[in-house]
Parts: C-alpha cells; structure tokens; sequence
C-alpha cells in the first residue's frame, strides 16, 4: 500500500516543479446531474498530462541511484513526455522505448524535452520488455505505472483535490495501468475515508474490470481505441492491490461515448481532453456512473494530448452521433445553376455547407448528369429530418445509404 506520508513527501519534493492545476466547475455537468461537478485538470500540465507528476518524483527520489547509462522508459506518449523532461531538468539521458504504431506527434514532443525514442514493438507490454533488457546493460528502468514511487507521485492529484474542496464526495478517475487511480484513492482515502472512488476504462480494455473478477492483475485482449492512453492490456501489481482495497467500482465506455466527452468538453468547456483524459466525462453522460443531486464530484481529466487527425476524426464521430452532421450524394443534371439552386434549397432549411464535392466522371454517371457529395451542419436529427423533406419537396433523390441520419 501506498502511505499518506509518501504522497506529502512526494508532494513537498513536487512543490515549484509542477503546475498545480486548477479544479474547476463544469456548469454544462452540473444542469446534467444536478451536482456540484469540478474539473481537475491535469491536462494544463507543462506535458500536458499527469505523467510528469510520478516521472519527477521518481527520478529525484532515485538521483544518487540513477548510472552514468541514464534512464530507460516505455511509453506510447504521455509518460514518455513525463519521463524526457524529469530527466532533462535533472541533468541525466533518457531514452524511451515506444510502440511502433506512436503518433508522430508524441515521438517529436518526446524528443523535444530531451529524451532519445526507439520505435520497437506492437504494444506496452513489448516495449517495457525491450526497455528491460536495455536495464540490464546499465540504464535504469522507469515503470510507467507499477512502482511505488510513481504511484506516490500521482496521488499528489488526491491531496489538491481535497485541499480545494474539503467535502469532496466522489472522485472519477481515468484506469490504464492503475497508477493514477491506486495513488489518488490512497491519498484521498487517508484525509477523507468516506470519499466515494469510481475508476473508469475503455470497454476496448478492460484489464481493470477483469482484474478485479479474477481477484488478480491478469492480461486482457485489447481493441483499437480513442482512448489509447489507458489502453494497458494488464494492470500493475502494486496498482491492484490498492484499487482491490480501496476503489468501490471501476466502470467501462464505449468509444461512441468517449468522443462525445472530448466534444461536450471542447464545445461547453472549452477544454481539450484526449480520450483517455474524457473517459470520467464520457461515465456520466452515458450513465455509467450516477451521482445524487446536490453532491460534489471531482472529474480527473488526466491529459490532453490528442493528435489534429485524431481529434478531427473524434469531432467528426461525436458531432454525427449527436445529429450535428449530415453526409449524402444526390446526382444533379449538369447544366448552369443546377448546383446553385441544390444549395439554395439547403440554406433554406438553416442548415451550413462543410464540405463539397462535384464528381462529373464517376463510373454509372449518365453523361449529361453529375454527382455531388456533401457534408453539412445541422442542429439535431430532427435538423436532419427537415433537411431531408425540403430536399425531397425540391425534386432531389438523396442517394441510399449516403444519409448522416
């Protein structure tokens, strides 16, 4: 177990050397659920997650026992940011062992606090092998989530969710590996033993959920996700001992409720959250998680480093989702104004033009007609509906199966 004295000390060695970040509330979760819902968030961080908080810790606890060779890390992004700059500001080499398929993005801000990436492997679990092996020759090894000292220094969350709100009735936390959560339940639980400690996973990995039936950290298959920051396929030994003890549950969500976090934050809020980070945001919209009117709930937004193409591709699906969206085709005879009066008709209807594509050598095109594909914005499915009347009242045939309804 991880104890209360731990974390203040990791708290005290932290102090100037990491952004305290903010709790703040969300008035949109709030009319939602009729609580107080507050918002920390990590993602302000100067890496952009919570990472950086356990990686200083770690490396400045273990100076004198850190070799010339310097560190070794795996990671496919945040704890790599985390690890490279610790070890920077401290003066020693880090070197980072990533997936294969890490964004480009990551590797380059990787490397831009200081730490050296080596591509190797299809998942975590292959680069944490890889990273051991280069231990062995010398460098030492940093665990991104199965380690005391990391764990410590992530519970530092719990100790300002509750020194800024002192009658905190739940915490909602982000689970990959099981660092954040088992270190913030540890702190929490030692000011505030009746706090209530909900964790939340992808339902593309589970390992946490899995874990706690079988009564022991075991490893789980994993699917493709948005929120690829927790998506650890077995979580840490040292991390499920506390979550077993001190966690009461630990929920799923689908992807379809994780873009929607990511847009509800970035539309109501105004805050960037990668999937990972919008997984306790995505709990309370699709229900997963229930609070009482009148409690106070601390969401733990855990990052916000979401890749451009990714984050278009999230807005795109949460937008859809939610009827903000429509995509269709409809063929046009081509002949001057034809196109014109096709948009005319879909002003009428309030609805705005995002894209447009006019297609006149399609294969099966009659000779004398074109296609037009078009994607536009609208307010909801009943938006849509309209859309569609007006268009059909018009003489237009949308094309089947092209429709964002």
């Amino acid at each position: 177990m991880i104890s209360a004295a731990e974390i203040q000390k990791a708290a005290e060695v932290l102090r100037g050397k990491i952004i305290r970040t903010p709790l703040v509330q969300s008035p949109a979760l709030g009319r939602l659920t009729g609580a107080d819902v507050r918002l920390k968030l990590e993602n302000l961080q100067e890496t952009g997650s919570f990472k950086i908080r356990g990686a200083t810790f770690k490396i400045l606890s273990e100076l004198d026992r850190i070799g010339k060779e310097g560190i070794v890390a795996a990671s496919a992004g945040n704890h790599a940011q985390g690890v490279a700059l610790a070890a920077g500001r401290a003066g020693i080499r880090s070197l980072i062992v990533m997936p294969q398929w890490s964004s480009i993005s990551k590797q380059e801000a990787t490397r831009g606090y200081g730490g050296e990436v080596v591509l190797a492997g299809r998942n975590i679990a292959d680069c944490i092998t890889r990273a051991r092996k280069l231990a062995k020759a010398g460098m030492t090894f940093i665990h991104p989530f199965d380690d005391q000292l990391i764990v410590a220094g992530q519970g530092t969350i719990g100790l300002e969710i509750l020194e800024d709100l002192p009658d905190t009735d739940v915490i909602i936390v982000p689970v990959g590996g099981g660092g954040l959560i088992s270190g913030i339940a540890s702190a929490a639980r030692a000011i505030r033993p009746g706090v209530r400690i909900v964790g939340v996973q992808a339902s593309a990995c589970p390992s946490a959920v899995k874990a706690l039936e079988a009564n022991r950290s075991v490893m789980v298959e994993a699917k493709r996700s948005i929120a690829d920051g927790i998506a650890v396929k077995q979580i840490g030994g040292i991390p499920f001992k506390v979550i077993r003890e001190m966690v009461d549950e630990i929920v799923t969500v689908d992807e379809d409720s994780i873009a929607e976090a990511v847009l509800m934050l970035l539309e109501t809020n105004k805050i960037l959250a990668e999937g990972a980070g919008a997984v306790p945001v995505a709990a309370l919209l699709s229900g997963a998680v229930q609070i009482s009117p009148g409690q106070k709930a601390v969401l733990v937004i855990s990052g916000g480093n979401m890749d451009s193409p990714l984050l278009d591709r999230v807005l795109r699906k949460g937008l859809t989702r939610h009827g903000r969206i429509m995509n269709f085709s409809i063929c046009l005879d081509d002949i001057p104004g034809a196109l014109a009066s096709l948009l005319t008709v879909i002003a009428g209807t309030g609805a705005n033009v995002l894209q447009i594509y006019h297609n006149r050598g399609g294969a099966g095109l009659p000779i004398h007609q074109s296609q037009v594909e078009l994607e536009i914005e609208t307010r909801n499915f009943e938006h849509i509906t309209q859309v569609q009347q007006a268009l059909d009242q018009s003489g237009y045939k949308l094309e089947p199966g092209k429709s964002g309804k």
